[in-house]
This record gives structure tokens, C-alpha cells and sequence, in this order.
């Protein structure tokens, strides 16, 4: 069993590194998300949708401030996270920084349905993480995100059903696949990290995260579970996925298999990032610059 990981004071630089580099990942996909959905306000094809939508956005805003805080332990502070820190320091995968094709609904619920599939997994793998305050953050996270889930699905059974709707999720499905596979990228470490006198890679920060318990799962286990998940639900709506196959000849069961080359150039977890990021970013930082402000102000306590 990993030591419990629970006095920041105490972390060598191998823990801190896998810790902010596990917060970043989960706070910066969380936030990047929400300020995405909020581009679907009063735009949603039905009042029910547009307040679903506009709750979605919320609730990831406060499940990003959520991992943001525990990262306040090591001596950030929110203007260093979101509205002073450099757009190619950000860590969340390119398919939350997408922008919407306009109008299209459809690219909206496939894209929360890939994303909160793959949340609900990360999170059961944090369950019992050895970092308490990350563990006691899961409970809370997933209920909202079990809703958002069901949101998702609903709506794309729905649009299936449709000649046109399911050609929209077909155009959807093709345009952003390859950026869902980047939520399983590995992350690259902070700026200045190291380890052993060494610059620390992606994948060693990678398995230090699960050496040290902060999460039980590999990457590529999870994304093999989130294929085994997504893929069958989408091809039983007859959408055709873009992902290789294979039959096992020995279990008679059809496999799916992701290639190098699928990967779109830009994964955003490495720090490559979409032109549209940079636009976004400049979007919501804004104001914050044009006030020449050096602080943030909260409405609401810090969460425990």
C-alpha cells in the first residue's frame, strides 16, 4: 500500500511533481470545458437544454476550482492557475478546447457524452487515492457528473433516431475522436521539475502518479475501458467510428485498436495546444487584464 501522501511540507520533488502534474490535468480539462459549454447559452435547441447546459458549465467550474484549491496546498494561487499562467502551460486535452462548429448540437452532446465517460472512470480510479483531499473530492465530483452523463446519452439517442441528426453526430464523431483520445495522453511535467537532477518525461510522471498511489490506474488502461464503453454504445446508434479493429480468434470478441496516427497534432496534454485555445484563452482572460488586475475575488469559501 502507497504511503498516504497528505502533508504537503513532507513531499519530495518526485511527489509534487506527480501531484500538481495529476491536479492539473483534472482542474485544467474541468475549467477549459466549462468556459466552452458557456458558449451554448440562450443558443441550446430547448429551454430544458439551455438550463441543463448552463448547470453543466457550473458544475465543472466549481469541480475545477475544486482541484485548483488542493493545488493552493503546494503554494499556487488562483491568478497563478488560470489568468497569469502562460496558455502553453495548461494541460487539459484538446477536445475540451475545441471550439463548437456553429449551431451544432450535436457536436455538443457527443462531446460532453466522450468526456463524462472518461471522467467517470478517472475518477473511480481516484477513489482511493493517497493523496485524502484528492479521494474526499470524488464522491461530490462524480454524482454531478453522472447527470451530466445521462444528459449526454439521452440526446444522442435521440438525434440518432433522425436522418439528420444522426448525419450531424456522424460529422461530429469524425471531427472529434481523435481530440477524445488525447484525455488518455500522458501529462507533460511543470515547467522547472525535476527529478534526480534530471528533467522529469511524460510517461515516468505518469507512473510515479500510480507508483504513488495518487491514482490506481494506468492511461492506457483507461483508455482501453473507455473504448470498450464508447465504441459499442456508438456504433449501436449506427455511427461509424473511427477506430481500428480486430477479432480475437481465441475469445471470438471483437477488440478495438487506437494507432500513433489517429492522434491529432496537437494533444494538449504535452503542451501543444489548437490555435483556438489561444483564442479562448484571451477570451477569459480579458478583462481581467484590461482592469489591470493583480488579484482574484471569491464569492465563496474555500472548499475543505
Amino acid at each position: 500500500m502507497s504511503p498516504t501522501l497528505d502533508d504537503p511540507a513532507d513531499l519530495d520533488e518526485r511527489e509534487r511533481t506527480a501531484l500538481e502534474t495529476l491536479l492539473k490535468r483534472l482542474g485544467d480539462d474541468e475549467f477549459v470545458l466549462a468556459e466552452r459549454y458557456t458558449e451554448w447559452q440562450v443558443r441550446a435547441p430547448s429551454l430544458e437544454s439551455d438550463l441543463a447546459l448552463a448547470n453543466n458549465a457550473q458544475d465543472e467550474l466549481g469541480h475545477a476550482r475544486l482541484w485548483y484549491d488542493v493545488l493552493a496546498d503546494l503554494g499556487f494561487e488562483e491568478r497563478d492557475l488560470v489568468y497569469e499562467r502562460d496558455p502553453e502551460d495548461f494541460r487539459h486535452s484538446t477536445l475540451v478546447e475545441r471550439p463548437f462548429a456553429e449551431g451544432d448540437w450535436a457536436d455538443a452532446v457527443l462531446r460532453s457524452y466522450c468526456y463524462d465517460v472518461a471522467e467517470d472512470l478517472r475518477l473511480g480510479a481516484l477513489e482511493d487515492s493517497s493523496h485524502p483531499k484528492v479521494a474526499d473530492r470524488v464522491g461530490k465530483i462524480r454524482s454531478e457528473e453522472e447527470y451530466h452523463r445521462e444528459h449526454a446519452q439521452n440526446w444522442l439517442d435521440r438525434l440518432a433516431d433522425g436522418e439528420e441528426g444522426h448525419e450531424r453526430l456522424q460529422d461530429a464523431l469524425d471531427r472529434l475522436f481523435p481530440h477524445a483520445l488525447t484525455l488518455f495522453e500522458p501529462c507533460a511535467p511543470p515547467r522547472g521539475a525535476s527529478a534526480s537532477g534530471d528533467e522529469p518525461r511524460a510517461v515516468d510522471v505518469e507512473a510515479d502518479i500510480v507508483d504513488l498511489g495518487l491514482r490506481d490506474t494506468t492511461l492506457e488502461e483507461l483508455g482501453e475501458e473507455w473504448l470498450s464503453i464508447v465504441v459499442p454504445y456508438l456504433e449501436s446508434l449506427d455511427l461509424t467510428v473511427p477506430a481500428s479493429g480486430r477479432s480475437d480468434a481465441d475469445t471470438d470478441e471483437f477488440e478495438f485498436e487506437v494507432t500513433r496516427e489517429m492522434l491529432p497534432e496537437a494533444r494538449g496534454r504535452d503542451g501543444s495546444h489548437t490555435d483556438a485555445w489561444f483564442d479562448l484563452y484571451d477570451e477569459f482572460t480579458h478583462t481581467y487584464r484590461d482592469l489591470g488586475r493583480s488579484d482574484t475575488t471569491k464569492i465563496m469559501d474555500t472548499p475543505e
